[in-house]
């Protein structure tokens, strides 16, 4: 009787620990097991190919012992295997698609850069109104640029909450109000000074709001002006390459046929 109770205990013990670890049922298994999803695939391919790309770029960035930067070793990278695959296809074109492949993702970055600056230039006037407007209706600075970050136009909306967040995390506005200059485009800095200014000297700031919402709407009349008067040279080329020669052709082409059949008879 003695050795019962400890072969009990132990009995016990093991089928607690085999419960506790048990196998999932079945079901759980087959949704464990199941299939990646196409987008789970897709994604996990394009992962791989992206990790390809940049260890040829960092290789070929090593050879020309240059920093080995995320962006450079990208580019590198798409240049090396695009010219690699054009030089067994077609070769004569290999050194055009080895130069395409290192130019392109500059150029659309140059691209992106200029088209984020021409929304900001674009939407400056509407942003310094509503400034102007939050500021004549008593609001700080503060309460200003959390307000305007609401309403106004993007990039200017997630700059301007991203600034606020800053500033409620405990950072100055006036330091986070400075960095979206970094991070944007000069044309936003006559902005950023003045509600600098007024954060850190209390300097008056529905006044020169006032002033520079009128310096921007001229300036953007004036741009809308020097489109205008872009628009005659801009219209040549199209008039010249594809009005002119259709005009000729109609006007010309029956004079010609009536005479070369007139000389026959």
């Amino acid at each position: 009787m003695s050795a019962i109770f400890p072969a009990a205990a132990w009995s016990a013990l093991v089928v607690a620990l085999a419960w506790q670890h048990r196998p999932a049922p079945k079901r759980v298994r087959a949704l464990v097991s199941a299939p990646p999803s196409s987008m789970e695939q897709s994604g996990a391919v394009t992962t791989v190919i992206t990790g390809l790309i940049e260890r040829v770029g960092r290789a070929g960035l090593r050879l020309l012992r240059r920093p080995e930067a995320p962006g450079s070793a990208r580019r590198v990278g798409w240049g090396v295997l695009a010219g690699a695959g054009s030089l067994l296809v077609f070769p004569p074109v290999a050194a055009v698609v080895l130069f395409a492949g290192f130019a392109l993702p500059t150029l659309r970055k140059r691209s992106d850069r200029r088209r984020r600056s021409s929304a900001l230039l674009r939407h400056l006037p509407e942003v310094v109104d509503l400034m102007h407007l939050a500021a004549g209706a008593g609001l700080n600075v503060s309460l200003a640029v959390s307000a305007v970050a609401r309403r106004a136009p993007s990039p200017f909306a997630e700059e301007l909450t991203r600034a606020a967040e800053e500033a409620a995390m405990g950072r100055r506005l006036a330091d986070a109000l400075e960095d979206v200059v970094g991070r944007t485009d000069e044309v936003v800095r006559p902005l950023i000074s003045a509600l600098v200014a007024a954060e850190r000297y209390g300097a008056p700031l529905s006044e020169t709001l006032g002033r520079l919402a009128d310096e921007v709407r001229g300036q953007r009349r004036r741009r809308a002006e020097e489109a205008a008067r872009r628009v005659p040279v801009k219209l040549l080329f199209p008039l010249v390459l594809c009005i002119l020669p259709a005009f000729g052709l109609l006007t010309m082409a029956p004079v010609l046929a009536g005479a070369f059949k007139a000389l026959r008879l």
